[in-house]
């Protein structure tokens, strides 16, 4: 009897990550940015380049308006359906030579101020 319980436990526990592993996940990259239109150039070919290599990624740059003193501020939005999806993106950036020097290009025109993961708990 104990070893149906742990094993329904263990399977649980199983399932419940793998779940967890499935969800979509927002990157949010609040940036300095001195030279947007150039910083924009750059967000553009990296999303070109992830989809020639087949990622599934949805990159975005925002404009804070209603922000209070934060008015102004540069965000970046990288969603992914998943952490396995996250995981390749960043894996990318070092073992992709195209991506990475679009991404050393894109280091050398931003500070990152913040940078947070957030994961979907909608229905």
């Amino acid at each position: 009897m104990k070893r149906v319980l742990l094993g329904s436990f263990m399977l649980g526990l199983a399932l419940a990550s793998s779940a967890a592993l499935a969800a979509p996940v927002l990157r949010v990259i609040v940036v300095d940015v001195r030279d947007v239109k150039a910083y924009l150039h750059e967000v553009d070919a990296l999303r070109t380049q992830y989809k020639k290599a087949n990622v599934s990624i949805n990159l975005r740059v925002w404009r804070a308006t209603f922000a209070g003193p934060d008015a102004g501020s540069v965000v970046v939005s990288v969603e992914v359906p998943d952490l396995a999806t996250l995981a390749k993106v960043q894996d990318m950036q070092k073992s992709n030579t195209e991506i990475a020097a679009t991404m050393q290009r894109i280091g050398a025109l931003r500070h990152i101020v913040s940078d947070s993961l957030y994961e979907e708990i909608s229905p």
